[in-house]
């Protein structure tokens, strides 16, 4: 009999699971990963493992939500005031659990966030992804020990995936597969925003010009300099879209040409859009954002919209450069602005033709062509242990 063959460890995998180790909630803001495992729920029974909360409860259990076909959302639901090592130990429990009651021949682990390792040591993964779609130890109440344990990932991941080119720069030596995967876009998503349509009701009184943002508020998103740009400009109305997060939305600007229209639905997006003639990305230049590439930018594009942004170095090198996107600092920035209103949309076959190359369903497919590649690197080390066996 040929024993290569009746070896369990080398039979065609039939099932497969990848479990998603992510820092952020799959409610909070639809994002990369929520693209990503949403594909790779064609091809993947998915786990979309969440972090931690406290309830009150007696035991540790597992919240458990499906959100598509072959697609669910994991939440621990741990007592209050459990001591760091207890609630390790408890993930830990609680993730043995939640894989052997899901048949599968063929596990992927893929981490959004190294702090993971803590609870996932006894994982026993056919193949390990890093994908590092932002540097988070440069972000505000980053846990001391991030960096520590980005080093045991990067000594345990197979592949490893970046967020943007000025990731991949600062993450290439630190393995030996490390691939830059930039944001990207679903274009006809928010090829709806070109269309005209009626303004969400939350919307309606404001006048116009309109300068729109949405996205995450935080200590990346510059308020001082939302203050001084809309003070300048008071003809100009700056509406703002997302949730609040890390800051004191005390600390917010407020005046009668600045709207917080608080967070939206990814479904909603294109609708607010519609009725935005510049959208604008005054980000901080601070650790915070050195390495970020936000997928706003593609976004606002697609939707027909000019985009004023600050120097973040991604959106300089990729949008900047090309003149898709115009770069101003503090000073410049209420010129820039009455520029593109001025000017409107502009070259948009330049942009599509630009956008054309972009795609989530692209990006999954490279991304899976690396998993299948990583198996195959692996399977060489797992005849060794089973012929020593």
């Amino acid at each position: 009999m040929d024993q290569t063959v009746s070896n369990p460890l080398l039979m065609p995998f039939d099932r497969h699971l990848l479990i998603c180790f992510s820092h952020l909630r799959w409610d909070f803001v639809f994002q990369r990963p929520q693209h990503l495992m949403t594909r790779a729920a064609a091809t993947y029974t998915v786990v979309f493992f969440e972090e931690p909360v406290f309830d009150p409860v007696d035991t540790p259990v597992l919240r458990r939500k499906p959100v598509a076909s072959c697609l669910e959302v994991v939440t621990p639901v741990l007592p209050h005031h459990q001591p760091r090592i207890e609630i390790d130990r408890a993930m830990a429990i609680l993730l043995e659990s939640l894989v052997a009651s899901i048949e599968h021949d063929q596990l992927v682990a893929w981490y959004y966030t190294p702090m993971a390792l803590k609870f996932t040591a006894a994982l026993q993964e056919d193949v390990c992804v890093y994908d590092c779609m932002d540097e988070l130890s440069a972000f505000k109440n980053a846990p001391p020990e991030l960096q520590r344990l980005e080093q045991q990932l990067f000594g345990r991941a197979d592949v490893v995936f970046t967020g943007g080119m000025s990731l991949y720069e600062a993450k290439r030596s630190h393995h030996p597969s490390v691939h830059a995967f930039p944001s990207s876009i679903d274009t006809a998503h928010f090829h709806q925003a070109r269309r005209l349509q009626a303004d969400p009701s939350d919307q309606q009184t404001i006048a116009h010009p309109r300068v729109g943002f949405f996205g995450v508020i935080d200590e990346r998103f510059d308020i001082d300099l939302m203050a001084r740009t809309a003070a300048a400009m008071p003809a100009v109305q700056f509406v703002t879209i997302g949730p609040v997060v890390k800051i004191d939305p005390a600390t917010l600007p407020a005046g009668p040409n600045i709207h917080w229209l608080g967070a939206k639905r990814y479904a909603e997006l294109p609708s607010y859009m519609a009725g935005w003639d510049v959208g604008w990305m005054p980000f901080a230049l601070n650790d915070a954002t050195r390495y970020i590439s936000p997928t706003k930018t593609p976004e606002f594009l697609a939707g027909g919209l000019p985009v004023v942004s600050t120097a973040i170095v991604d959106v300089v090198q990729t949008y900047g450069s090309r003149g898709l996107v115009e770069i101003a600092d503090a000073g410049s920035m209420p010129a820039a602005l009455t520029t593109a209103l001025r000017k409107g949309c502009g070259e948009m076959a330049k942009v599509d033709a630009f956008l054309s190359g972009m795609s989530w369903d692209a990006t999954w497919s490279a991304m899976q062509d690396l998993l299948k590649s990583a198996k195959v690197l692996r399977l060489p080390t797992l005849r060794r242990l089973v012929d020593h066996v």
